[in-house]
């Protein structure tokens, strides 16, 4: 039953009405409340804002968050380094100092990034336009890859506000030729010494008065080692340096200095010299100096232009060819058949220091030099010296238009920087030097040497991607023999001074120049530096600017998808040509084939055809893997030519027809076949042999008419692809035939150029006697071994008198010391050690690796990791001289191996390239066993202990494995071959 509970009738209607009642009074109150409020206009009560996350930590990637931009630095050094030692002082290494950072922020944030190796000592961060600090929370060193120094703020800083950051600091002047670091040379004697006897040969040894200077390298990312900064080349910025430096000694930076003054700090009087800001420019470019070296003056109608050195290196005239020229290349860059804009500076100087980790620098108003790359001394330097001074100085004014006006946006575009500097240098030296014919040197300088690490697959397109290169590692890798190395020695058996660019960057340049047509070229670079001067590009900007002119040209060539094939695709093709049909095809060339990728190239290829001129014929294209063109047809058995003067980044192989006509024209009439393509048959010839495309013998074929040419680009070329026979068979039955061989073959040069008293007058001569010279002494000549003994031994009894002619002493010197022993070993050794020219020091230290007496190799290996004997930054080259010794190749391999925690920790950052390390003491490697041993090594050691030396590594162990299948399939045809030619008569 239903329970409820039950009301009257009346009850119910009075609650009703109550309730009804209740509910009007509360609306006429509410209407009542609101009609009143709305008269007031009282005050809304506060809308709780939502909370607005800042993101903290580090970014996501190695890069800089770009929400900050920096525009101008002043910044103050203090180097307390002392150039000259006394009794009343100890050194001091230690410098301070202090930077303010003007910059704007684009987007909201509460923390600053930027980047620092320092050890930062005090931190304000104040706002610009309100005139206020705002408090730093505290503040973060990242001690990993990214460098960063995160500094978290308690306010906020404003999209579109300018602020700025104080950071005091302090470091030291290490010797790791990084940053801002100590150098010091030994001031030569004003009377001799004390002296020593080794064996009956007196050599002054001397106590030398040593001095000390400040200076810095910052390319690529060490202006941070120095103060704190944005270290990205995008981050351009005016740069207002002062030094505080002790009086007495000479500051230099990139500007000019505009005021110095003398200041009284603990007792002691210091000089305080402030340079003009510079112009917008990335923070890889800074550069100074303190030292108390002096300069000579360059012409020039506008540019105040010095070049510094060691006092008595200026004093004797040793920098003397350097000013001469400098003004000339200078003013030749600014002209119209260049750039065709003017250098931006006032002032433009340069300096040669005794330490320096490249060759050169090109810091913006501030070049900085090794010795050997600016200092040339007259009777004592060779004509090689003087070329690489003129080469490095045309190289490194030619990036103060491009890279330093106008610069990479990341280190993925180096080779455009690099790889333009290098081609512009060819034009640079020969208008300063034009009987030299440099230009032509640039197939053998550039194109036929990277043309062999760009084999490999383990090798890079030239532009890789941003997101590739993020660490300072990966950033140094890219400094290599792909992108740009910019030196390397090439201390071989002949031309032992020569220094090489290994570029693909120059070669590609040259050969887009050449299709586009220079004066198309040149135009459209002209106008790409007048739309980025003083901002960033990247390479496909260049193409823009390109095109624009190829366009009003009325060509119609697609340069970005003609270029896009060259920088994108690692390697480059070979050119397979058909003459009996005319079908020319195109595949990536490796060393180990097959390349697994399917490339394709757009080939302009320049042809000529027997008994017509060199520019008969059209310029062909080949953009499609295959097609059939009649211009490489052979007509009536006569010979087809392609890659005429080397124009263009490819090798060319072609049916064995062709290769026979080819070769029966060198032996009756070499003239008929343009000198460069001389060397070119050669150097194809011989790399095509080694990726089995020909047969070995063809190869060797190539080098029978050498006889009769004494022509130094074809003798180089085959001199350079032999070495690769003696590395991978000096150590087996085959060397003995060979040598034989060579001596049958070098005979009639040697004849040319035997009067080793004359110097010959056309440059390339002058480098083919050396070759003549080193051929004939190194395969056993009995007159030439004499000849390189008798001139030594009249240097050794002379001892002050040096009677052998400066571009063969490091010829004679190594031969010399090779047969000889101990005794010839120490007397160089002192020579060495006492030399005052860097380029004489550079001749004997390489000579010293000659010797073949195992126990002094070992002991000049333990010389290499002492830098009071053997210079830190010629560390590397050093072991590397040793390794191409056969006598001397496992024992520095093996001291690399031993020593490699030593040499990462003390040689690693600016000093050593390791990739170039492994490359030279494994450049013989051809066995199992040595495959197994790198691998070894590999395997001891992961990717970040290895830095920079990883892609080396890969790439030696990928060499390797190609000289173990190579020498397996070729050894007893090579033997054969050479016991064949060298028994047959002349």
């Amino acid at each position: 039953m239903a329970i409820g509970v039950y009301i009257s009738k009346v009850l119910a209607i009075a609650t009703v009405v109550m309730t009804v009642s209740s509910i009007g009074g509360i609306i006429t109150m509410m209407i009542v409340y609101e009609t009143e409020r709305i008269k007031i206009n009282p005050t809304p009560p506060p809308t709780p804002k939502a909370t607005i996350l800042y993101p903290t930590g580090p970014p996501p990637n190695l890069r800089l968050p770009g929400n900050l931009i920096p525009e101008r630095y002043e910044i103050v050094l203090q180097p307390r380094l002392y150039t000259v030692i006394t009794n009343a002082t100890n050194q001091s290494l230690i410098f301070t100092g202090n930077s303010t950072v003007y910059f704007r922020c684009v987007e909201k944030t509460k923390t600053i990034f930027l980047h620092s190796k320092q050890n930062v000592t005090d931190v304000t961060v104040k706002d610009l336009d309100n005139k206020k600090t705002i408090n730093v929370k505290n503040t973060i060193l990242y001690n990993n890859e990214s460098n960063f120094l995160e500094i978290r703020l308690e306010g906020v800083l404003e999209e579109d506000g300018n602020y700025s950051l104080f950071t005091a600091f302090e470091g030291e002047l290490l010797d790791d030729l990084a940053g801002f670091y100590m150098s010091s040379y030994k001031k030569e004697p004003s009377t001799k010494d004390d002296t020593k006897t080794w064996f009956g040969n007196e050599t002054i040894i001397v106590e030398l008065d040593e001095r000390f200077i400040a200076t810095s390298q910052m390319q690529p990312t060490d202006a941070r080692k120095v103060f704190p900064c944005f270290d990205e080349p995008a981050m351009k910025a005016e740069f207002k340096v002062t030094i505080i430096h002790r009086f007495g000694t000479h500051a230099l930076a990139n500007g000019k200095p505009i005021d110095r003054t003398l200041v009284d700090i603990d007792g002691e009087t210091w000089e305080v010299t402030g340079f003009q800001t510079t112009k917008k420019m990335s923070t890889y470019l800074l550069a100074f100096t303190v030292s108390d070296f002096d300069f000579i003056g360059s012409k020039h109608e506008r540019v105040d232009i010095k070049t510094y050195a060691r006092p008595e290196a200026i004093k004797a005239g040793h920098a003397k060819y350097a000013a001469d020229i400098t003004g000339n290349i200078l003013a030749f860059y600014e002209s119209k058949e260049v750039f065709g804009m003017i250098y931006p500076l006032s002032k433009l100087d340069q300096i040669a220091l005794p330490d320096f980790s490249a060759d050169a620098m090109e810091n913006w108003g501030l070049v900085t030099y090794r010795e050997t790359a600016l200092l040339y001394e007259e009777g004592v330097s060779s004509t090689s010296n003087k070329e690489w001074i003129a080469t490095v100085i045309a190289h490194e004014l030619a990036h103060q238009w491009f890279g330093n006006l106008v610069t990479m946006k990341w280190w993925n575009d180096l080779w455009l920087n690099e790889g333009f500097a290098t081609y512009i240098s060819y034009m640079g030296v020969d208008h300063i030097e034009p009987k030299w014919n440099i230009k032509d040197l640039i197939v053998l300088n550039d194109i036929q040497t990277v043309f062999q690490v760009d084999s490999l697959a383990s090798s890079h397109p030239l532009s890789s991607s941003e997101d590739d290169v993020q660490t300072p590692s990966d950033i140094t890798e890219l400094f290599d023999s792909i992108t740009y190395s910019k030196v390397r020695a090439q201390w071989g058996k002949r031309d032992n001074i020569k220094k090489l660019f290994f570029n693909i960057g120059a070669a590609v340049l040259r050969m887009l120049s050449d299709y586009l047509k220079d004066k198309v070229f040149m135009d459209g670079l002209k106008k790409y530096l007048q739309a980025f001067q003083y901002s960033n590009a990247v390479h496909k900007d260049l193409w823009e600017y390109l095109q624009e002119a190829v366009d009003n040209d009325g060509s119609h060539i697609k340069v970005a998808e003609v270029m896009a094939t060259w920088t994108m695709q690692m390697g480059y093709p070979v050119i397979t040509i058909n003459t009996t049909t005319g079908d020319v095809s195109q595949d990536h060339f490796l060393l180990i084939q097959p390349s697994d990728y399917n490339y394709t190239w757009h080939v302009p290829i320049k042809v000529m055809k027997e008994g017509l001129a060199p520019t008969a014929l059209a310029t062909q294209v080949l953009a499609v893997p295959k097609e059939r063109k009649s211009a490489f047809k052979s007509e009536d058995g006569k010979w087809v030519l392609a890659n005429i003067n080397c124009m263009g980044y490819f090798r060319v192989n072609y049916d064995p027809a062709n290769w026979d006509r080819l070769l029966s024209q060198l032996e009756t009439n070499i003239h008929e076949i343009p000198l460069i393509n001389r060397g070119q048959l050669i150097d194809d010839a011989f790399n095509l042999a080694r990726a089995n495309h020909i047969n070995v013998t063809l190869a060797l074929r190539t080098t029978k008419y050498l006889r009769n040419d004494t022509e130094y680009i074809p003798w180089e070329s085959a001199l350079r692809n032999l070495d690769y026979f003696i590395l991978m068979f000096d150590r087996s039955e085959v060397y003995g035939p060979m040598q034989a061989y060579m001596r049958k073959q070098v005979g009639g040069l040697y004849q040319h150029f035997e009067n080793v008293t004359t110097v010959p007058e056309d440059h390339s001569e002058q480098y083919n006697q050396i070759n003549a010279i080193s051929v004939a002494c190194s395969n056993d000549i009995e007159d030439c071994q004499k000849m390189t003994k008798k001139l030594f031994d009249n240097w050794m009894t002379n001892k002050t008198s040096n009677p052998i002619q400066p571009n063969l002493k490091a010829t004679i010197y190594c031969q010399a010391i090779a047969a000889g022993g101990e005794k010839e070993w120490e007397f160089a050794w002192g020579k060495f050690q006492n030399a005052t020219t860097a380029s004489e020091k550079d001749k004997l230290r390489f000579s010293l690796s000659c010797t073949r007496k195992i126990w002094l190799l070992n002991r000049y290996l333990e010389y290499t990791l002492n830098p009071d004997k053997i210079r830190k930054m010629d560390a590397v080259s050093t072991i590397n001289y040793i390794a191409r010794n056969v006598a001397g190749q496992a024992i520095a391999w093996n001291f690399v191996r031993a020593h490699w925690n030593y040499i990462s920790l003390e040689y690693g950052g600016g000093i050593m390239s390791f990739g170039r390390l492994i490359e030279g003491v494994t450049q013989r490697f051809s066995t199992d066993f040595e495959l197994q041993e790198l691998r070894q090594f590999q395997s001891d050691y992961n990717e970040e202990e290895l830095g920079s030396a990883s892609r080396a590594l890969e790439q030696a162990i990928e060499r390797t494995q190609a000289n173990i299948k190579w020498v397996k399939e070729n050894k007893q045809t090579v033997l054969e071959w050479f016991r064949k030619e060298s028994s047959e008569s002349s």
